[in-house]
């Protein structure tokens, strides 16, 4: 077992989550995990089992922002790793993104040992160089682990491999009522992955048609877009923390989410979901993973696989011929599944 281990998930909230099976087999491996995360998952990291410590730093080379990357903000990083010291340190990233420049900063803060996945060469950046095919379409979880073993860390007996939080969640039956309600959560930080706000408010009014209670979840940020869709279900638009949005999602017997970080969530506390998914990633690398799933939406439309943030065909083909109907039949679909999988939610 090695002494301090620091894990880079520097992404939004559902990557960090999507990153929790890794994670944990490094924690079996090391007396510390401090996870390096950035400000869109910090909330995340700090709710992963096996996280002793977050550290927080915006990656210019993966912000959506388009921050500007600075000596003065490279130092700031190297400084936080020199203070932790770690032995090792593990880079967790998607397909699309290289890890070589966080290799980097760590080789200038001392980090003895790095492993990554990298198709490029990386000289001396990495000690561990994890190659994957990536023409095979492996979900985003069992990719991230395969580093963490080829970094020499597992497992330990009994841990399924699947999302997790770390427990016990806030009460919010203050908030939702008892459980058994129907999660609806229509933003996303991507406009390619967004349904049409129209769509999700007639999926909400045909899901209280057919007799389900139902509530409406959003960051601060989407308050406008949650009291749209609303209509008389129970808006939350704002009103919860992200501890507070998992104890919501657990409650649930069924989430209804876009390609987004609580679809994630509601993976990681054992809850069935329904995906509106735009295939401009592959649903089989980024749909909820572990759970019972119905994927929504024209996965061979033309944007297929374009890594858009906005849509590049016209009229949002592949979730515009997504109707509110079809979305209530696959509630209805994944209703009986809830209870088995909650029985082996700890």
């Amino acid at each position: 077992m090695i002494g301090t281990a620091l894990v880079v998930r520097p992404d939004n909230a559902g990557d960090v989550l999507l990153a929790g099976p890794a994670v944990r087999a490094v924690a079996a491996g090391a007396r510390e995990v401090v996870l390096l995360a950035g400000p869109h998952g910090r909330a995340a990291a700090e709710l992963l089992p096996g996280v002793d410590r977050v550290l927080e730093w915006r990656a210019p080379w993966i912000d959506p922002d388009g921050m500007p990357m600075t000596s003065e903000h490279a130092a700031r990083l190297v400084e936080q790793v020199r203070a932790v010291g770690p032995d090792v340190a593990v880079i967790f990233t998607s397909f699309h993104q290289s890890a070589l420049p966080t290799a980097l900063l760590l080789r200038l803060a001392g980090v003895p040992r790095i492993a990554a996945i990298s198709e490029d060469y990386p000289g001396s950046l990495l000690d561990v160089r994890h190659l994957v095919d990536e023409r095979v379409d492996v979900p985003e979880p069992e990719r991230m682990l395969g580093l963490a073993r080829a970094a020499g860390f597992d497992l330990p007996p009994g841990d399924d491999g699947r999302l997790a939080v770390r427990g016990p969640l806030p009460d919010v039956e203050h908030l939702t009522g008892p459980p058994g309600y129907v999660v609806v959560h229509p933003g996303t930080t991507a406009p390619a992955r967004a349904w049409p706000a129209e769509r999700w408010a007639e999926a909400v009014e045909a899901l209280l048609a057919a007799g389900e209670r139902v509530v409406v979840t959003g960051s601060p940020g989407e308050r406008a877009l949650t009291a749209i869709v609303s209509g008389l279900a129970l808006d939350l638009g704002g009103a919860t923390t992200f501890a507070e949005l998992a104890a919501v999602l657990a409650g649930a017997s069924a989430v209804v989410a876009a390609n987004t970080g609580p679809a994630h969530l509601a993976a990681a506390v054992g809850t069935p979901v329904v995906s509106l998914f735009a295939p401009v990633v592959p649903a089989a690398r980024w749909a909820p993973y572990g759970v019972p799933t119905v994927v929504l939406g024209d996965q061979d439309a033309p944007c297929r696989g374009s890594r858009a943030r906005i849509c590049p065909i016209p009229g949002h083909p592949c979730l515009t011929s997504v109707g509110g109907e079809q979305v209530v039949d696959a509630v209805r679909r994944l209703i009986p599944a809830e209870e088995a999988v909650k029985e082996r939610v700890p």
